[in-house]
């Protein structure tokens, strides 16, 4: 038996784990009490690694589509297949008929993360899609005005702080999100024992419960309520914003208009307790507000991500231990490149609008929803042909069923992802990567979150023999799309002309130091990025800096140690100033004010996530599936009463954008008149391999999200606070359906 010390793939918790392997299979799983982050904390997630690995569902040859049916083919033929149907819809109507859409995965993959970039930008697809605007995008928006970094956000020091709040956030399911920190609920009971955590959200979420107090807020209000705050600090001279800011003046003036008075009955928290949770944030020497993604993804998201980093830094919790601070990633990580023409902050979107419906181009993308209409609707610029990375957008983006019902008219689709799920199930091709227990391993994006510097490298597990790996696949299709047959292309040629990018961008010489190396593909590029990074040996200009070699010499990791100040000197704005009040922002508050005289609504869905669950990735996972049905909707028993049900009563929502059916869960733990879905879930469909999944398909709430139901300064979509009604043997509530978003 082997033991290989790794750090897990799956979330922002980064564990390290110890893998055992007995006979070539994955026999145990445990925490590494050495690792330097996360010192063996583990969660039920990290332990299903060897279950992904050895799952028989999971595809390891490709597979070609004939006359309907699957057959497993030779690398080399799949690729030819590939070039027989996308050379053809390019020839005949161009390269804007062809369309990527990339999953969350990208982000915790080795080669993914990395490569992704170079088929989304040297393909010459004109659009693709992205998992981002069901999910952080208003977060992108607002760093990306405020400080001119569209990747970088400042994230809670909750190692150091103690007074936490969160709002719209269940790292006791998520383990952190745009928040990396190793055991984050042992970190939140550490700041009740020397401080405070309060939650604010329309669900009493597993968070909640382990902290000090419960706020129960009205859905898609967070905004108002900040806003508020905001203003009883201006009012009782609670400011403290402290160097590097501009447009406190405009701060103060906009903030005089949202009195907690008038948000109290909006947001349904007692004026009283906004004005003492104001005097929380600016009493307490360390403290902090942190927002994910239930302010994301509703109505007002982007004036909700901004306000949560305006909260901060009027009450001098910013760029400072125990409040709000920028991470600084031992290896720079490739997304955060500035996008062309967007450097500065700049607000310059709607550089180009969506065909169909109109949507404005924001920070590179337009709503995912978009989608499926720029498929189904006939004209010039259709989409004809498109490939998807890691990704399963039938279950996970808004309207996810209308795109079920419209990739059958696609000429051409291409698949990269390793099971024959309700999305690669309508693919003519798809091309497996390696499990995550086959490749090497050191995170990229994610360590933009971290609340230490560190750097850990995992070795494959297990040898993948010759099967190339995801960049491999990605360079062969970006060559694809731009007139070469796929089995034809020069990888190492596209692979050292993007490595040069990037040196480039670091002011060194590509095609000098590529002399240093013997092998192309990410290990190169991680050890770039590790060496031109902040503790890195500048290829011998800081000798005893960090290399990539010195990283496989320290199994368990380097850690560099928790989060300094840096500001001005990080900042992307020309001035080097921090925006508080950008105008675009600004712009948005008359919908907001709209918003506090609008007819509430009587029953409005939210999301939910859960620790045994990773959007739709896990489900396949015979350990993680145990226990009762997790897919229920959750409902508050005054709710169920006027509703004439009971617990385990089957449903139907509906909603303006359609229906789903679903068991009834009755708690006290969620607002009256919020009820709540999980996302992710809706198997069972045919054509799939999905076994277990299929054993416990659950409800697709994503059935239920209108897709032009978006957050209208980024586009990203609407997933909490949609009108409801519900439908049980005995009535119906509310008693006639709600008026639909506007």
């Amino acid at each position: 038996m082997t033991a290989n010390l790794r750090t897990c793939p799956l979330c922002e918790a980064m564990c390290g784990l110890e893998i055992h392997v007995n006979d070539g299979r994955v026999s145990s799983i445990r925490g590494n009490r050495d690792d330097v982050w996360s010192r063996g904390h583990l969660c039920p997630k990290g332990v299903s690694l060897g279950s992904v690995h050895h799952d028989p569902d999971r595809i390891r040859n490709p597979l070609i589509k004939v006359d309907g049916r699957w057959q497993e083919v030779s690398w080399d033929k799949a690729f030819r297949r590939c070039t027989e149907l996308l050379t053809p819809v390019i020839r005949k109507y161009g390269i804007g008929s062809v369309t990527a859409y990339t999953g969350n995965p990208l982000a915790h993959s080795f080669s993914l993360a990395r490569y992704a970039g170079v088929l989304m930008g040297m393909s010459g697809m004109p659009i693709t899609y992205s998992p981002g605007t069901v999910d952080q995008w208003p977060k992108n928006l607002s760093s990306h005005l405020m400080y001119g970094l569209w990747w970088n956000f400042p994230v809670p020091d909750i190692e150091r702080t103690n007074l936490l709040v969160i709002m719209g956030a269940n790292p006791a399911a998520s383990q952190g999100s745009l928040l990396a920190a190793p055991d984050v609920m042992g970190l939140i009971d550490e700041i009740r024992r020397r401080g405070k955590v309060i939650v604010i959200d329309p669900v009493r979420t597993p968070t909640a419960v382990r902290a000090d107090e419960w706020l129960p807020i009205v859905p898609g209000t967070d905004a108002a309520l900040l806003l508020a705050v905001a203003h009883t600090l201006f009012d009782e001279d609670l400011i403290n914003p402290g160097p590097h800011v501009d447009g406190l003046d405009i701060m103060r003036r906009v903030s005089a208009d949202w009195p907690p008075e008038r948000v109290s009955a909006v947001t349904g928290i007692d004026e009283d307790r906004i004005r003492r949770l104001a005097r929380e944030l600016a009493g307490t020497d360390k403290a902090v507000v942190y927002g994910r993604i239930g302010l994301c993804n509703q109505e007002f998201g982007s004036l909700a991500s901004w306000l949560v980093d305006v909260i901060n830094i009027l009450t001098g919790h910013f760029d400072t231990p125990g409040g709000a601070m920028f991470p600084r990633p031992a290896a720079w990580s490739i997304t955060t490149q500035p996008l062309p023409g967007l450097e500065g902050g700049v607000p310059e979107f709607g550089r180009w609008h969506t065909r169909v419906r109109g949507a404005k181009e924001v920070l590179g993308q337009a709503p995912v929803s978009c989608m499926a209409e720029e498929i189904a609707t006939p004209g010039e610029g259709q989409l004809k042909a498109l490939i998807t990375v890691a990704g399963n957008p039938v279950l996970s983006t808004p309207g996810g069923d209308k795109l079920d019902e419209v990739l059958p008219m696609l000429e051409a689709m291409i698949s990269v992802d390793l099971w024959l799920n309700e999305t690669t199930r309508h693919a003519d091709v798809i091309l497996p990567g390696l499990s995550p227990l086959e490749q090497a391993h050191h995170d990229d994006l994610i360590l933009l979150f971290a609340i230490h510097s560190i750097a850990n490298y995992s070795a494959p597990v297990f040898d993948p023999g010759d099967r190339p790996h995801e960049w491999e696949i990605l360079i062969r299709l970006t060559g694809l799309c731009t007139g070469t047959p796929a089995e034809e292309v020069d990888v190492a040629a596209i692979d050292d002309g993007f490595f040069d990018y990037l040196a480039f961008t670091q002011g060194v010489d590509g095609a000098e130091i590529r002399k240093l190396y013997d092998h192309g593909g990410p290990e190169r590029m991680l050890d770039l990025t590790l060496r031109t990074g902040p503790f890195g040996d500048q290829y011998g200009k800081n000798p005893g800096g960090l290399t990539l070699n010195m990283l496989k010499a320290n199994p368990n990791g380097i850690d560099f140690g928790p989060m300094v100040p840096q500001l001005p000197d990080l900042l992307g704005t020309p001035d080097k100033k921090i925006r508080l009040a950008p105008q675009y922002l600004l712009d948005d508050l008359p919908r907001l004010a709209a918003r506090l005289q609008r007819r509430a609504e009587q029953l409005v869905l939210v999301s939910r996530r859960h620790l045994r669950s990773n959007n739709t990735w896990l489900h396949n996972v015979p350990t993680l599936m145990k226990g009762k049905d997790r897919c229920t909707l959750l409902i508050h028993p005054d709710d169920a009463a006027r509703c004439g049900i009971g617990d385990a009563d089957i449903v139907t929502v509906k909603s303006e954008a359609g229906e789903i059916k679903a068991p009834v869960e009755i708690t006290e733990a969620i607002k009256p008149g919020v009820v709540s879905m999980p996302h992710g879930w809706g198997h069972g469909r045919p054509g799939t391999r999905m076994s277990v999944a299929n054993g416990s398909p659950g409800a697709n709430t994503n059935a239920l999200s209108p897709p032009r139901f978006i957050d209208e300064p980024s586009g990203n979509g609407v997933l909490n606070g949609i009108p409801v009604t519900i439908i049980g043997d005995r009535a119906t509530f509310p008693a006639s359906q709600p008026a639909g978003a506007q």
